[in-house]
């Protein structure tokens, strides 16, 4: 890469995480002594909503990563400031909503240019070798403070497992496991015994396993870490090859990121618990409801896809119950204002409220989850891919489990629900109603009468 050159990337086994998720990285030049060097990289990654494959949405119940969508090597999207236009054309040409991914991939480059022209300015301004000493800085900073706040777990080794709930293709749960070993100031997770590679989505690539880890230890590690490659210096992560958690291409993967990730996390909460048990809370919803549904708007007189994670609650903790309708651990999305739904789809909410009592029972009570109702004015075609359908967010210290979720369609003129599986794709119809009702979070410590 050259200066003003911007890589683009999806590939989830070439550095990306699902297909939906596109990074772009572009390099910093700067003038030292009269000769260009490199100052570092600036990057930056967006969810979009399609990026083709076999079902809007781009999050299919696929068995091989090419029916997920387009895949994207690292290849040059810019080059010395100049936008590929036939390279975006060719990736707008595979997606169902081509205006869309075109305005975003130019929020994205803009993005990427306004951070380089920031980190040249600093490096201006300070030189680059005390900017290199402060960003090096920052990385032992890190490492210290993870390493601390690993000391201060007592060695040993603490083992737990839970499951998935299918792999979107049979409904045969999907066991994580997970031995933590510590020893001083070093973190050992170890998923061996964790299921083989699923025919279905739910394969998780090592980048996604990678940055579960790191969440965890930056949750006990604190917010004054830093988060950057310095939390892992003090963590060895085993992964095998060709497992749920570290799989092999070209297995399906779009929803590792989504789903396996946050089971991931309530292993390792759930090992740590034992370790730390006045400072762990109880699992939380453990999914994040991702909905996608596309087809043709007849009024708007265009096509439309559309993607949402659903927030559900949160496990209680040690000292205080878990929140209600919020998103936790490995999500990143916000709250879909009901306005702008149905402003901008042909879709109607005729109901989004607290799931009241979804929460497990305890000394401290699991968040309660939530319940989404939505009516759709047009032909669509829906993918839903959620978890704790089956399985229910655990507690802790005799705390009792959150509810499990449910999806529910309920088809026009009729008065009874159908209960679909936790990964479906369906048809729906002008006047069908579907409901997700999300987990409730586990509760922690035994019920006081």
């Amino acid at each position: 890469l050259g200066p003003g050159d911007v890589a683009i990337l999806n590939d989830p086994y070439l550095g990306g995480t699902h297909l939906p998720d596109i990074t772009l990285v572009m390099p910093v030049f700067v003038t030292q002594d009269g000769r260009e060097a490199i100052a570092g990289y600036v990057a930056n990654r967006a969810h979009h909503a399609d990026i083709g494959g076999a079902s809007p949405g781009s999050m299919p119940l696929a068995t091989d990563l090419f029916q997920e969508g387009l895949v994207i090597p690292p290849v040059k999207l810019v080059e010395r400031g100049v936008i590929d236009r036939q390279l975006l054309a060719l990736i707008c040409r595979n997606v169902r909503t081509p205006e869309e991914r075109r305005g975003d991939l130019t929020a994205q480059i803009g993005c990427a240019q306004l951070g380089a022209r920031r980190l040249a300015e600093t490096v201006d301004q300070y030189g680059l070798e005390e900017v290199a000493q402060h960003m090096q800085g920052l990385l032992d900073y890190s490492e210290t403070m993870t390493r601390d706040a690993i000391r201060r777990i007592p060695s040993g080794r603490y083992t737990f497992q839970d499951v998935l709930d299918g792999d979107g293709l049979t409904d045969e749960p999907v066991p994580i496991r997970v031995e933590v070993i510590i020893e001083g100031d070093t973190l050992t997770a170890d998923f061996s015994g964790s299921a083989p590679q699923t025919a279905g989505p739910v394969n998780a690539v090592l980048a996604v396993t990678q940055s579960a880890v790191l969440y965890v230890v930056r949750c006990v590690a604190g917010e004054s870490a830093p988060a950057n490659q310095g939390c892992l210096a003090p963590v060895r992560i085993i992964a095998p090859e060709g497992t749920v958690v570290n799989a092999k291409r070209p297995a399906a993967v779009s929803a590792g990121n989504v789903e396996t990730s946050q089971r991931i996390v309530d292993v390792l909460f759930g090992a740590l618990a034992q370790a730390l048990p006045e400072r762990i809370p109880a699992a939380s919803q453990g999914t994040m409801n991702n909905l996608a549904f596309g087809g043709y708007d007849p009024v708007r007189r265009r096509p439309f896809a559309y993607y949402e994670t659903i927030g559900g609650g949160m496990g209680a903790r040690p000292s205080l119950p878990g929140d209600s309708a919020i998103h936790t651990h490995m999500t990143n999305t916000l709250n879909t204002p009901v306005e702008a739904l149905e402003f901008d789809l042909p879709v109607r909410v005729r109901e989004y409220s607290i799931r009241r009592g979804s929460g497990g029972r305890g000394r401290h009570a699991g968040g309660d989850g939530l319940r989404r109702s939505l009516e759709f004015l047009a032909e669509a075609d829906c993918t839903i891919v959620s978890d704790r359908r089956t399985s229910r967010p655990y507690g802790l210290a005799g705390g009792e489990a959150g509810a499990a979720g449910r999806n529910l369609v309920r088809r026009k003129g009729s008065d009874a629900d159908e209960e679909t599986p936790a990964k479906t794709r369906i048809a729906l119809s002008p006047g069908d109603v579907l409901t997700i009702e999300t987990p409730g979070g586990g509760g922690w410590g035994e019920a006081v009468s």
